[in-house]
């Protein structure tokens, strides 16, 4: 181990160094998840029509991937913790490829919704699997800047997805025979099943298997890592399973995914009843709010490392987030200040996420850890069924999209109030010191 001032760069060098390895593409492969998802939100402004089908199929079809989804999170990250990450998460992206690739041929409703329900089994998984192999080479006190980076995917996705699936939509629209929207599911699918084969070659399972690193700087992040496990005593499934800490998460992150899909989703639609003609057009006017939220999420995300806090800029993100969504109801015969308060309302979303995250992982270790990640994930995804129906549901009164965003923000709040009453201190449910020993500044 390097010695008197090298010493003192040496981790920041190492850290750095499995950054550029893992993080680019990481977050590659999410982009490519995330807009396999939901980028059916776009092909709706065209295949409503096409199919024949209504507001209320639709809602069905965007929520019900959450249900397949929620069915085999928690046994895909275990699985993933007995295979090692390469071979599951090849595994995962081929077969989220390929289902994607089948919408191209979807005509009935029920063939959407067998489809959707497939893609959300074959997803599950990916994102709890990347939050739990995060923590096998970061410790937590590093982990909320480098989620970040990750799920910036999601935002970037919005930011460069949205004028892409427009163009497609706009151009293609009409080549071969083929629909916009079927050349959109192409252009989806496709890349997901190349990154998958690419994966089984490039990714390693941990720190152990890792080439590109020197013995030195692989006896430092393990003895990182060793150093806080050995603070940590639930390891084992039944531990997570018994935990009353993780269902406390399960419920915040539950509200937290009521806000991201029911904006995902709905999003283009909203713009699309200000007036706007062409899905170019739309795309570019729904690019906006996640360039806002690109921005922020960064942001909370280094001041939440650099002070050690959780929980406090977590509660007030969201909150900012639920009046911002609440107020773009509000100015929603107004186009310029409702995309400005959507802005806010998704940078409230997407920003919390990795002020969220490294929470359970602070509390759980080894397959405790893979369990409760993918408990966390799969139950607080089934708000992703819920985001996507709100609108529908209220469209049956005669309530627009954009007006079922003050619904939706009335979730976050509870959220926000939730987090604020059952997860005390800096974030560590059940813990009243940081999670990190080491001193800091506090901000």
């Amino acid at each position: 181990m390097p010695h008197t001032t090298d010493a003192n760069r040496f981790e920041p060098r190492t850290y750095a160094k499995v950054d550029r390895r893992l993080l680019p593409f990481l977050f590659g492969c999410y982009v490519l998840a995330y807009l396999d998802r939901v980028d059916v939100g776009f092909a709706k402004l065209q295949m409503l029509k096409d199919l024949g089908w209504s507001e209320e199929a639709f809602g069905v079809g965007a929520g019900v991937f959450f249900i397949g989804y929620f069915l085999f999170e928690v046994p895909s990250n275990l699985l993933l913790r007995r295979f090692g990450a390469r071979r599951w998460i090849a595994r995962i992206m081929v077969t989220w490829g390929l289902v994607c690739l089948s919408m191209i041929w979807v005509e009935g409703a029920w063939g959407f919704y067998v489809r959707r329900f497939l893609l959300g089994f074959a997803e599950a998984g990916f994102f709890p699997g990347i939050i739990y192999y995060l923590t096998l080479w970061y410790p937590s006190r590093l982990r909320a800047g480098r989620t970040a980076l990750f799920v910036a995917a999601i935002p970037a996705a919005g930011l460069l997805g949205n004028p892409l699936s427009g163009l497609i939509m706009d151009s293609l629209s009409g080549v071969a025979g083929w629909r916009g929207w079927q050349w959109l599911f192409l252009c989806d699918g496709l890349p997901s099943v190349v990154a998958g084969v690419v994966v089984w070659f490039y990714l390693d399972n941990g720190v152990a298997e890792a080439a590109w690193l020197s013995a030195e700087e692989k006896s430092l992040i393990e003895a990182n890592l060793a150093a806080e496990d050995a603070g940590k005593e639930r390891a084992r499934l039944g531990d997570a399973l018994q935990c009353g800490q993780v269902y406390v998460l399960s419920a915040v992150y539950f509200t937290l995914m009521v806000g991201l899909y029911g904006i995902s989703f709905w999003l283009p639609t909203i713009v699309k009843g200000f007036g706007v003609t062409g899905y170019r057009d739309t795309g570019l006017i729904t690019a906006i709010p996640y360039a806002v939220a690109v921005a922020g999420m960064i942001v909370l995300s280094r001041y939440s490392d650099r002070t050690g806090e959780r929980r406090r800029p977590y509660i007030w993100n969201v909150t900012a987030g639920a009046c911002g969504l609440a107020l773009s109801a509000v100015f929603a015969a107004h186009p310029v200040p409702a995309i400005l308060c959507l802005s806010v309302g998704t940078l409230g979303v997407i920003g919390s996420m990795p002020l969220f995250w490294p929470m359970p992982s602070a509390i759980l270790r080894g397959t405790a850890a893979a369990a409760g990640i993918g408990l966390v994930n799969s139950v607080g995804n089934l708000g992703g069924y819920l985001g996507p129906n709100i609108p529908v549901w209220l469209g049956r009164a005669s309530v627009g999209p954009a007006v079922a965003m003050g619904a939706i923000s009335g979730i976050l709040l509870a959220g926000a109030v939730l987090a604020a009453l059952f997860i005390p201190g800096s974030g560590v449910v059940g813990a009243s010191t940081p999670e990190d020993p080491t001193p800091r500044r506090r901000g």
